[in-house]
Order: structure tokens, then C-alpha cells, then sequence
């Protein structure tokens, strides 16, 4: 019988380094003087703009802060290189961006709450220091995993999911998340990284199963989102 697969649209993170990659051909053709491309560069926040609208509507608005910051920053640049803003004007709303990492905790802990159960979810957060947590669960959901200025792990080798795929928002700020997961999953990683990274540091297998366990979403900051085994 015959199985219709479903195309899979492309990640915020392939998008985004798609974009830099763009803007850094831009940038070598204006600066060696094969073709100017300083008009065009103007208006190169906006690609980032479009990166994080992407994010948004991949995820299907699942994962909103790191997009919305990344939207947000872009879209300052934009207004301050057409000339309607200056870089002063734009600062003095810099603290907005904590307001939207202590948002990002906020509604994570609220989901967890009103969504899940205790053994099927866990909620992890790390400031200053680092969290180490174990899931063994036989229906393991899901996890929201914080990191600021610290380290959060989360081991979920004994773990198995009933429904999947369980999902993970993972939200990395000068800190590092690292999820540990059993060999045999196949995992999705869809974490929108801004002078950060985002990876899964897993041996590639041949035969992998095509079904997806663990969607994992979130955003990096000067920090990293990883998956081992």
C-alpha cells in the first residue's frame, strides 16, 4: 500500500543561516567592487524580519519569544537605516527584551501547569548556576527548559513516548540547554539561534525510522541548545 509523505517546510534556523549566507555574498560583491550592492544591503534587516515571521508561522506560533525579539531587533535596524528612528531613540526600549525573556519563563511554567501532568512533563529553569534533570516516564509529553547565565540538562534515556511526537521549548540566554535522548529517536530541532547555537551532536545512523519523537523549539542567545545521546 502506498504512504503519502508529507513535505516538510524548512526550519527557522535553515532560514536564518540562508539569510546570513545571502547578506555575506552582498557584502563580498559591494567590498570587491564586482557589483555595488549598498542599496540592497539597506534593506537586509528585513530578510531578518522575514526570518523570524517565518519562525513564528513554522512552529505555528508555538515558539513566539525568540522570534518576536528577533522581529523586533530587526525591525529597529530597519526603521534607524531608512532614517525614521536613531540608534538613541530605539535603546532607551532595550528593556523590553528582559521583559520578553521573563515572559518567555512566565508562560512556559504556565503551560506546563494547566497542560501536563508532573511525571509526563518537566519543567526546568537555570540562572547563575545548573539544573540536571531525569524523565523516565512511559508517556512522556513534553518539557519547557530555561538556561540563563547558567545550564540546564535534561536526561531522558529511560524515558519512552506513547504519543508522539512529545515536544520540548528550550530557551537558552548566555547558557546552554542540553537534552540527552535515546539513540533510536529522531528528533526535529527547530530552535531559532541569534549569535548562539543550536544542534544535534548525534552520530548520523543509517535506517533511521521517518516518524518524528521530539519536536524541539525555542530560541538561543549567546548560548546553545543541543541534543545528545
Amino acid at each position: 500500500m502506498a504512504t503519502t509523505t508529507s513535505r516538510r517546510l524548512p526550519t527557522g534556523q535553515f532560514v536564518l543561516g540562508a539569510i546570513v549566507v545571502l547578506v555575506g555574498v552582498l557584502l563580498l560583491l559591494n567590498s570587491t567592487g564586482v557589483f555595488p550592492t549598498r542599496d540592497l544591503l539597506l534593506y537586509a534587516p528585513l530578510l531578518f524580519v522575514a526570518v523570524g515571521v517565518w519562525a513564528l508561522v513554522q512552529s505555528r506560533f508555538r515558539n513566539v519569544v525568540g522570534p518576536a525579539v528577533l522581529i523586533g531587533i530587526a525591525g529597529a535596524a530597519q526603521l534607524i537605516a531608512l532614517g525614521y528612528a536613531t540608534v538613541a531613540q530605539v535603546v532607551v526600549y532595550w528593556p523590553v527584551l528582559v521583559i520578553a525573556f521573563g515572559l518567555s519563563i512566565v508562560l512556559g511554567q504556565y503551560r506546563s501547569r494547566v497542560r501536563h501532568t508532573d511525571d509526563a512533563f518537566t519543567s526546568a529553569f537555570a540562572a547563575f548556576g545548573g539544573v540536571e534533570k531525569r524523565n523516565s516516564s512511559a508517556a512522556f509529553t513534553g518539557a519547557e527548559l530555561t538556561a540563563a547565565f547558567g545550564g540546564t540538562e535534561l536526561d531522558l534515556r529511560g524515558a519512552t513516548i506513547a504519543d508522539p511526537p512529545a515536544r520540548i521549548n528550550a530557551v537558552a540566554m548566555f547558557g546552554g540547554v542540553e537534552i540527552i535522548v535515546p539513540r533510536e529517536w529522531n528528533v526535529r530541532l527547530d530552535v531559532l539561534p541569534v549569535l548562539a547555537g543550536a544542534a544535534d551532536d548525534r552520530p548520523r545512523r543509517d535506517g533511521e525510522h521517518e516518524d518524528v519523537d521530539l519536536v524541539v523549539t525555542g530560541f538561543a542567545a549567546f548560548g546553545e541548545v543541543s541534543v545528545t545521546d
